[in-house]
């Protein structure tokens, strides 16, 4: 049996549509949580967030999410990010409708 670390991910809202992205590294957005890059380390850690933060023109409200590091990518911790990464359910297009 494997044992999974808590790590750590940096998570916005895209500007213009709302939609929640997840930082992946060097320097771009993606919407889906399992492409986002893992963050173990303090340092980059605060990096992250600073670069995210400093990114207005394009995110709104970094901050950062504990996620559960698998072999097939990170999965949200919490219930509140495993509801973010799904999508709005109140609508008949977008990430939850497929």
């Amino acid at each position: 049996m494997s044992v999974t670390a808590i790590s750590k991910v940096v998570t916005a809202n895209d500007l213009r549509s709302g939609e929640v992205l997840y930082l992946r590294f060097p320097h771009s957005w993606t919407p889906e949580l399992a492409k986002a890059s893992v963050i173990k380390d303090n340092d980059l850690t605060i990096a992250s967030l600073a670069f995210a933060q400093g990114q207005p023109d394009t995110v709104v409200g970094a901050y950062l999410s504990d996620v559960i590091d698998e072999r097939d990518g990170p999965k949200a911790s919490h219930f509140r990010e495993r509801f973010r990464a799904a999508g709005p359910s109140n609508y008949r297009h977008g990430k939850q409708e497929l």
